[in-house]
């Protein structure tokens, strides 16, 4: 069965504003490894209207630095899945939109072939969690005090805690930290 993992990055306050991160090329790199692991990603409609189509744009132009245009490349050939109720057209020819039950679509998407499946939106993370489905996650904290964003499980409350188990982690010499764990079994 494939693994569900929510990989993202956080401000040392807990935020997770995509403006506010140290987006350098350590960070590329790691996401893109990340990504390699995987074969479909899940989006909420506003994390996919931030990444795309500004990410497959820099894929089509190669405009950025050598670890931003791989990111892109990567993140481009991945097939993608955008829970919406609201919207009605997506870009490229590897999405579609699902209106259903996200618990009982991704049960089914975790049993079919392929590589991980990667969460890339906080909203449909804590759905998620609160199901049970994730089974890893790999928070990237940035040094950085926002003040100000959203934050996971802003809108779904979990019932009880998540107990998880530490896999390792990688400090980058931005000072941000990745923390990887593992749903406790």
């Amino acid at each position: 069965m494939r693994k569900i993992v929510f990989a993202f990055n956080f401000t040392a306050d807990g935020y997770c504003s995509h403006t506010d991160m140290i987006a350098d090329e350590e960070l590329h790199e790691y996401f893109t490894g990340v990504l390699r692991n995987a074969s479909l990603l899940l989006y909420g409609r506003i994390t996919y209207q931030l990444m795309v189509p500004y990410w497959p744009e820099i894929a089509k132009t190669q405009s950025e630095t050598a670890a931003t245009n791989e990111f892109a490349r990567v993140f481009d050939s991945l097939n993608k899945v955008v829970f919406s109720t609201t919207l009605n057209h997506v870009e490229g020819h590897n999405t579609r939109i699902v209106r259903a039950n996200i618990g009982q679509e991704v049960l089914t998407l975790k049993q079919q072939s392929g590589k991980d499946i990667c969460v890339g939106s906080p909203s449909i993370a804590s759905q998620l969690s609160t199901l049970g489905l994730i089974d890893e996650y790999q928070f990237v904290i940035h040094p950085v005090v926002a003040g100000k964003g959203p934050r996971l499980f802003e809108t779904v409350r979990l019932q009880n805690r998540l107990l998880l188990d530490f896999v390792g982690s990688k400090t980058f010499q931005s000072g941000a930290v990745a923390l990887h764990y593992r749903k406790h079994t």
